[in-house]
């Protein structure tokens, strides 16, 4: 894993992450695959909207929180999947990509 400080997907924002919106779009993933965008204090409640809006926000919750459920051991096989996909959906900074409208 990285030593880089996620930051938050909104356009420009170097602010470190706090939240994790996990999300699918039901007209191309499968129900329980989760994409994620990451958030800080600032556009955790724009970036939730946006998401909430196209009926695509499943869950948010804290980048610690995410972070356990990932760990090799913590939660259910599930939560481990999700976590490693949060890991994919991530580009090569480990930054997931800003939101269509924000680009």
């Amino acid at each position: 894993m990285s030593d880089e400080t996620p930051t938050c997907s909104a356009k420009s924002c170097r602010t470190p992450a706090v939240w994790v919106l996990a999300w699918n779009n039901p007209k191309l993933h499968t129900p329980e695959r989760r994409k994620t965008w990451l958030a800080c204090e600032e556009h955790r409640e724009h970036l939730s909207q946006f998401l909430g809006i196209r009926g695509f926000l499943k869950d948010v919750v804290t980048l610690a929180e995410w972070e356990r459920r990932a760990e090799p051991g913590a939660g259910t096989t599930a939560e481990a999947a999700e976590g490693a996909e949060a890991a994919e959906s991530t580009g090569a900074a480990g930054k997931p990509a800003a939101p269509a409208a924000e680009r």
